[in-house]
């Protein structure tokens, strides 16, 4: 199973508690992000480079959400912190600039009434004081001359990349899954291969707290079906999951290749 396809998150909702994660999400230090005239420019370079993720309009749940701002750390890890806590993914914002004000972030999270906003702030380009330094000890080395353009400091350039999340209502089963597929092998023939789609649906992230949790089920299992029920695909699930709200069901699962019953009350 090496292909990911039909990449679904299905999200059921929860509540966390207030304990977050700092070793994950750290505030953002404000500092970092220097005030500059480009900071205050008429275009909102988030907002510009918005791209949605969610097909159902997702927003907060409060009527005007104070976005908290983090800075993030690994992007997939901090991906699947968010998730397991309760929230879902609204979009994100990726570009290339100079130094821009967190306000910025901040101004774009409250427009489309998120909940946190995880920025990413990594130095662009090549130049760097080692580099200049180097630059300049070739020129001595070679007795050469340098101009004050040669001396002068470069305006600073970064990555930006920023992910916006909504905190979800309460969950019934409390799972995020994909579907997988197996890469398929080239015998030679004239005709490609097709790729085999697997059987049920993988776990990307069990959401504290949830029904998923208590039951046992977790992050890396393979839920097969429900009562039987064969489990498809992400859709297939939601079906289910709605049919038998407020039972207990039966969750045949696989992890690590061995088979697992897990009794779970929705």
């Amino acid at each position: 199973m090496k292909v990911l396809c039909n990449t679904a998150h299905f999200s059921f909702k929860t509540s966390v508690s207030a304990n977050w994660f700092p070793s994950l999400l750290l505030p953002v230090i404000m500092a970092l992000f220097m005030t500059s005239p480009a900071a205050f420019a008429d275009d909102n370079l988030y907002a510009k480079n918005y791209q949605a993720q969610n097909q159902g309009n997702l927003h907060s749940l409060q009527a005007r959400p104070e976005p908290e701002l983090l800075s993030g750390n690994r992007r997939d890890d901090d991906n699947i912190t968010m998730l397991e806590s309760g929230h879902d993914l609204m979009g994100f914002s990726n570009f290339e600039s100079g130094e821009v004000a967190p306000e910025q972030a901040l101004e774009h999270g409250r427009a489309i009434q998120a909940d946190k906003i995880l920025v990413y702030v990594k130095k662009a380009g090549n130049t760097s004081p080692s580099s200049k330094m180097e630059v300049i000890k070739e020129a001595i080395k070679k007795g050469q001359s340098l101009t004050e353009k040669d001396m002068a400091a470069q305006p600073g350039k970064y990555r930006y990349y920023a992910s916006f999340w909504a905190k979800l209502p309460p969950p019934v089963l409390g799972v995020h899954v994909i579907k997988l597929v197996s890469r398929p092998s080239s015998q030679g023939g004239d005709e490609p291969e097709a790729a085999t789609p697997s059987e049920g649906v993988r776990v990307i992230a069990v959401i504290h707290g949830s029904a998923a949790e208590k039951g046992g089920l977790l992050r890396g299992d393979q839920l097969l079906s429900i009562n039987q029920e064969k489990v498809n695909d992400a859709a297939t699930l939601s079906g289910l999951v709605k049919r038998f709200k407020g039972n207990t069901v039966t969750l045949n699962i696989e992890r690590k290749t061995e088979p697992i019953s897990l009794q779970v009350t929705l």
